[in-house]
Formats: C-alpha cells, sequence, structure tokens
C-alpha cells in the first residue's frame, strides 16, 4: 500500500476548447443561493429520524462535502422556466436523497473506504448499517415524492429509480471484464449516473408545465450533462491527486472496473500494455498501477475521456437552445463547462 502513494498520477490532459460560458461556477452557486440553503434546510428537516444511528449515518454522508450538482440543476431548470412556486426545492431534495441512497449502497458493493476524502461510512459503521440507512433514504425520497401530488413525477422518478438500480448491476456485471466494450460501458453511465441528472433538468420543465419538446430538451441536457460528468471522473481516477479528488489514484482499476480510459488503452495499445491492463481489470487490486498509468499515458486515453466528454457537454449546451434566454439558461451552460473544467 505504501507505494501506492509514491506513485505521481500521469499529466493533465490537453486543454479542450472552452464553451464559452457566461459565468462562473461560484456566480452560479449565488444566483440560486438562497434556495439550495432552502433545500439543505429541507433535507436536513426530512432527514430526521427516531432511530439515533439513522440520524448519525444521515447526517455525516449529506453532509460529507457533495457539490449538490444534481439539486442544483433542478432548482436551475425550473427558474430557467420561470416557476415561482416552491415545489422544486421539495423535488431538489428527493433528487439529493436518491443520490445519496445510492452512493451509501455503491460504497458498500465497491467496498470502498473512501470517498471525498473522508472514511465512508460503511468503514465506519459497517456495511449492514449504511445499507439500511440508504433504504431508508429511498423510502424518504418516495414518501417526499407523494407530496408532490403529480402521477407524472412519480413516473419519472421511479423509473429513473428503476433504471438506476439496472445501471447498478450491469456495472457489477462489467467488473473484472475486460472484454467491455466502450458502448456497453457508455451504457452504464447512462443508467448509473446520467439517469439521475436527466430526471433532475426534466424535473424542472414538468412542474414549469412547460410543452413536451421543452421538457425532452431538458431531459436530453441532464443525460449529456451527467455522461459528461461521469467521463470527467474517469479522467480524475488516473490524473487527480488523492487530495483533489478525496480518494486514491486508480480507485477504480482496483474494483475491477473497466472505465473507458482502459478500454482505450487496450484497443490501441500495444498487446504487451493491452495484457497489463487485462490482468488487472480481471484481478483487481494495484499492484500493477505503475505499467498501468503508463499505458493510459502513453496511449493518449487520458485525452481521449476528456474529449469524449467534452463532446458530451457541448451536445448538452445545444439542447438549450430551445430555452428561453434568462441568467439560469447562462448557470446551465455553466454548469456544463464545469463539469468537464473541474479537478475535483
Amino acid at each position: 500500500m505504501l507505494a501506492e502513494t509514491l506513485i505521481c498520477p500521469p499529466s493533465r490532459p490537453p486543454a479542450q476548447p472552452a464553451l464559452q460560458t457566461p459565468m462562473g461556477i461560484d456566480a452560479v452557486r449565488a444566483l440560486i443561493a438562497d434556495e439550495v440553503r432552502a433545500v439543505d434546510a429541507l433535507i436536513s428537516k426530512r432527514l430526521h429520524s427516531e432511530v439515533l444511528l439513522i440520524n448519525q449515518l444521515g447526517h455525516y454522508i449529506i453532509n460529507s462535502g457533495g457539490k449538490r450538482l444534481r439539486p442544483q440543476l433542478l432548482v436551475l431548470s425550473a427558474r430557467a422556466f420561470g416557476y415561482a412556486g416552491t415545489q422544486h426545492i421539495n423535488l431538489a431534495a428527493v433528487i439529493e436523497f436518491i443520490h445519496t441512497a445510492t452512493l451509501l449502497h455503491d460504497d458498500v458493493v465497491d467496498g470502498s473506504d473512501l470517498r471525498r476524502g473522508r472514511d465512508t461510512a460503511n468503514a465506519l459503521w459497517g456495511n449492514e448499517a449504511s445499507v439500511l440507512v440508504g433504504d431508508f433514504l429511498y423510502s424518504r425520497a418516495f414518501e417526499m415524492m407523494v407530496d408532490a401530488g403529480s402521477i407524472r413525477i412519480m413516473e419519472i422518478l421511479a423509473s429513473t429509480t428503476n433504471t438506476i438500480a439496472e445501471g447498478e448491476v450491469m456495472q457489477l456485471l462489467n467488473c473484472n471484464d475486460p472484454d467491455t466494450t466502450e458502448e456497453r460501458y457508455l451504457n452504464v453511465i447512462h443508467c448509473k449516473t446520467a439517469k439521475l441528472f436527466e430526471a433532475a433538468a426534466q424535473l424542472g420543465a414538468v412542474i414549469s408545465a412547460r410543452p413536451a419538446f421543452e421538457e425532452q430538451a431538458m431531459a436530453s441536457y441532464g443525460m449529456h450533462l451527467g455522461t459528461a460528468f461521469q467521463l470527467i471522473d474517469d479522467v480524475l481516477d488516473y490524473s487527480a491527486s488523492p487530495l483533489e479528488m478525496g480518494k486514491n489514484v486508480g480507485d477504480d482499476l482496483a474494483e475491477g472496473k473497466p472505465t473507458l480510459p482502459l478500454i482505450h488503452a487496450m484497443r490501441v495499445g500495444t498487446s504487451a500494455q493491452a495484457a497489463v491492463i487485462r490482468h488487472a481489470i480481471e484481478n483487481g487490486g494495484r499492484e500493477n498501477i505503475a505499467a498501468v498509468t503508463e499505458a493510459i499515458e502513453s496511449t493518449g486515453a487520458i485525452a481521449y475521456t476528456a474529449r469524449a466528454a467534452h463532446a458530451e457537454a457541448r451536445k448538452a449546451v445545444a439542447a438549450l437552445a430551445v430555452i428561453p434566454d434568462s441568467p439560469y439558461r447562462d448557470a446551465l451552460y455553466a454548469l456544463a463547462e464545469f463539469s468537464v473544467s473541474r479537478n475535483y
């Protein structure tokens, strides 16, 4: 394990063309600061349980430094359509509960002990408590969905959670399988990660009673944004420092996950490089992390994955063309830029 900390991550991928966003991420946060505070207050309120362990573990994971990107996306989507009610606050909290539940379950499945630079909940309280509190968050989210009083909202969120579960199972099937194709991997991303982004963006249009074409445009924006976000996570898994990412370099490899940098490096690298990566995926662990990262670097796999992420971000931006011009639409542009320019 000591050797892992001495391995320098590969150099950053070449800079990609900017998306020409009119504001930065700090301006985005300032634009909706009051509403995000309202979401956080509602999360704290609805997280409460008479069971002490649920309170402890739930508050720990909810307050562990997440970006709150998905609830912010829902708030921005609603406000971009001029929504003036309060349902977006409730649904933003629902989205965050669903996201947090998936994190709890993921860390158990992956055997992770570090997330966002902190011990995972399962490392502190055990797998059983993490799974059960994840279940509590799912059930609380559905309880809050009922408050919305909309079958359409229930349909979207029920379908979303079902798709996420399917994506998690597909990822499990891909683990330790070096023959996973790029198409199969992208399908996992769309189901497991991007689907919740899609739902968050779409719901902003739904509660604003927008026509079908605008609702679909926001769904498309969210799907492409979420895909870009995950692809950059793949890049950072091999190019960011543990301090920046809050996890160890090569965590996905250690879990036997064939992410896009590995898939590309096997496809275009030498037979020896492909064999090293194949062995690493099949067996997990970090024993060959130096050879794997060298193969990723020499084959341009990081740059290839970054280009794929930027292509997704541009598709997200293109989907916004039908949305009315406003500071909130500008902020949605900025989220697309942030998704591919971030280093954490």
